[in-house]
């Protein structure tokens, strides 16, 4: 009797497994692109210096939070944001 119920319950288990798996959603490996990169918004706000300095800091970091990155992630894409917006 306790191997029929065994039996019967890691069936209904892995049906629901597979179940889920073949549900659910696909998932991207890789963090959706933003709209316009913070680059792009600089240069068609024409910010030099002091001003493109700031300008690109806030945006990389506001799109690290939009993107719901913590720790070394955030802090990988706020410096390449950084970089290929043109603020060492």
């Amino acid at each position: 009797m306790k191997t029929l119920a065994l039996l019967f319950a890691s069936c209904c288990l892995t049906s629901a497994a597979l179940a889920q798996n073949t549900m659910a959603p696909p998932t991207a490996a890789a963090p959706a692109a933003p709209a316009q990169s913070c680059q792009s918004q600089a240069s068609s706000k024409n910010l030099h210096g002091a001003a493109l300095t700031s300008f690109a800091k806030k945006c990389c970091k506001d799109q690290a939070t939009a993107q719901k990155l913590h720790g070394a992630a955030e802090k990988s894409f706020t410096s390449k944001c950084l970089k290929d917006a043109g603020v060492s």
